[in-house]
């Protein structure tokens, strides 16, 4: 399969009614997409490793899908790339071209967060000013806290002290990535992490900010809610 031919398996895939229903869901690429649904697209990755076992086969072809800007083939793109096989400078260019929440998610928790720079990457990017490349950095951390078993106590520190101090910006996918962030840190881990979210997401309540205090009182209402307490009770 090459990414031409995949390409033309995607277009006739294609479904106008799941395009206008993306939309209302705030998914609109810069380049119109083919509204596939998420199970099709994962079949069709499937499909692709099975043609194509080699992962550095699969790492050029994901590079090739990629460039296409097309939505639904950079999710193909991401679930058939081999994380060990992505540097640097694949992470900046394919977050550079983020432009939904959607892919920015996808992406994150497909693929970058399983690169040896993801841990780096996740703090560097809550710097920046783009807006989806700084919820790309809260969505690391996110994904960071539910998939990496083996991660220290101590990782997660400078995650909570960078979720203080954006909290107070007020762009709806930064905030909401920012509030995913902390309240996965506190109910995925451990007890101790656990009161470190509530203690940060206290402080953050605190704050002068609409964004802040509405970051802090959603996670507070998970965080202490039964089913949460219960389950942190238990570890």
């Amino acid at each position: 399969m090459t990414a031409d031919q995949i390409v033309k398996t995607l277009q006739n895939q294609k479904n106008p009614k799941n395009i206008a229903g993306m939309a209302r869901f705030g998914i609109k690429p810069k380049k119109e997409p083919l509204g596939i649904a998420m199970p099709t697209l994962r079949n069709i990755s499937k499909d692709i490793k099975h043609a194509h076992p080699q992962s550095p086969e699969r790492h050029k072809l994901a590079l090739e899908l990629w460039k296409t800007g097309i939505y639904e083939a950079r999710l193909v793109a991401a679930f058939i790339e081999d994380p060990k096989l992505i540097d640097e400078k694949q992470m900046e260019n394919w977050v550079a071209d983020f432009d939904n929440w959607a892919i920015c998610d996808t992406v994150c928790g497909s693929v970058f967060d399983k690169t040896s720079l993801s841990f780096q990457k996740a703090l560097e990017w809550t710097r920046r000013n783009r807006e989806f490349e700084k919820r790309a950095g809260f969505t690391l951390m996110a994904w960071f806290a539910v998939h990496d078993k083996k991660a220290k106590d101590s990782d997660f520190y400078p995650f909570l002290n960078a979720i203080k101090k954006e909290a107070t910006d007020e762009r709806i996918y930064v905030k909401k990535a920012v509030n995913w962030a902390l309240r996965q840190i506190g109910k995925s881990r451990n007890k101790n992490l656990y009161k470190l979210a509530l203690k940060t997401a206290n402080e953050i309540k605190k704050m002068d900010s609409k964004s802040a205090k509405w970051i802090a009182s959603d996670a507070l209402r998970e965080l202490l809610s039964e089913n949460i307490v219960k389950r942190i009770n238990k570890k």
